[in-house]
């Protein structure tokens, strides 16, 4: 069974081999092959060069397009510093004023200097190993981008006082989401995550009214195109999640505070679950022994329709041991729970 086929698998309720494995790396990736973060994500073949090597390297199912948060507010215009081992900085917000929403217009998307970078980085990667594996394009989600090109302590303010700001903005963020989305699925991308972090900081009536409606355009958009979805909203999602499971979104990140087995009875039996422990107090912080354990308890609870990573981002340096010690790979101490014991 390929590494695409078994996720896929997973996805439909199917039988496979082993569970898939698929961790987040961006800052560790650039490390592993002698880059700075910053390398990797304002050099789209040193992204390719880096997410190549983890993925085989550990033995991972799906190889990611994932790299910062600014490719998409580029676009409109914003401007950045970047240090070499940090995500970029913006030097302005674009929405200062109610009057600046006029600022957030339909983009091109396959010219603007860091989406096209993206869309490129995943034609390679598929045509090294779209046959084999998931190549997982990525976007980010309305309010996250929303409180790029805005500012989070606005965004929130805006959502109680002005919320038709972000009405008008949401509309033309998603115009752009879903042509940036689909310009990924036709380079190659089999699966769009969609990046909404911000989201888990306001009231779930608020997500469900405001964002949620969004969400589901952009999903339903990304299906159209022939792609699947994976929802990461990371942070405490617990009163969230049972809404997002309402998105339409294939797989759903959860956080490592939320507990997998109320996850699981908040979304239902069809959703496919993806996480979840510890990325920090774990997998950085701990013992080989620790992490191994930790991914026990996670396949443990997951279920069949349940693929395995930490909660969110691998710490950049994290001790590759640790990450070893639960990939399919030499160094893996839940070799039986993976089914890949030679």
């Amino acid at each position: 069974m390929t590494p695409k086929e078994r996720i896929y698998a997973i996805l439909k309720g199917g039988s496979y081999d082993r569970p898939a494995v698929t961790p987040i790396f961006m800052a560790w990736a650039a490390k592993f092959i002698g880059h700075t973060y910053r390398d990797y994500y304002l050099d789209g073949d040193v992204l390719v060069q880096a997410q190549l090597a983890v993925i085989r390297a550990f033995n991972l199912d799906q190889i990611s397009a994932i790299s910062d948060p600014w490719r998409e507010a580029s676009a409109y215009g914003m401007e950045f510093e970047y240090p070499p081992d940090g995500v970029g900085k913006p030097k302005d917000v674009l929405i200062k004023t109610q009057d600046d929403i006029s600022k957030v217009k339909p983009f091109d998307i396959e010219n603007a200097q860091r989406t096209k970078q993206r869309i490129e980085s995943v034609r390679k990667m598929a045509d090294k190993v779209g046959q084999t594996h998931s190549v997982l394009g990525w976007v980010e989600g309305p309010m996250a981008e929303y409180a790029d090109l805005r500012g989070v302590e606005n965004t929130f303010l805006d959502l109680v006082d002005r919320p038709e700001m972000f009405i008008k903005a949401g509309r033309i963020i998603i115009q752009n989401a879903i042509a940036f989305a689909t310009a990924q699925v036709r380079a190659g991308a089999d699966m769009i995550g969609i990046g909404d972090a911000v989201a888990s900081l306001i009231a779930p009536d608020m997500y469900k009214k405001f964002v949620l409606p969004l969400e589901q355009k952009l999903i339903a958009a990304i299906h159209e195109a022939g792609a699947a979805v994976k929802l990461h909203i990371c942070g405490n999602i617990k009163n969230h999640i049972s809404y997002m499971a309402q998105s339409g979104a294939d797989i759903i990140d959860v956080d490592w505070m939320v507990s997998l087995a109320k996850a699981r009875e908040f979304v239902g039996p069809k959703v496919t679950l993806c996480g979840n422990f510890n990325p920090a107090g774990v997998l950085f912080e701990g013992s080989p022994q620790d992490v191994a354990e930790a991914a026990r308890q996670c396949l443990k609870t997951g279920g069949d329709k349940f693929i395995l990573m930490p909660g969110c981002e691998v710490p950049p340096a994290t001790p590759e041991k640790n990450i070893r010690a639960f990939c399919p790979c030499d160094g893996c101490l839940i070799r039986e729970e993976l089914k890949c014991l030679k």
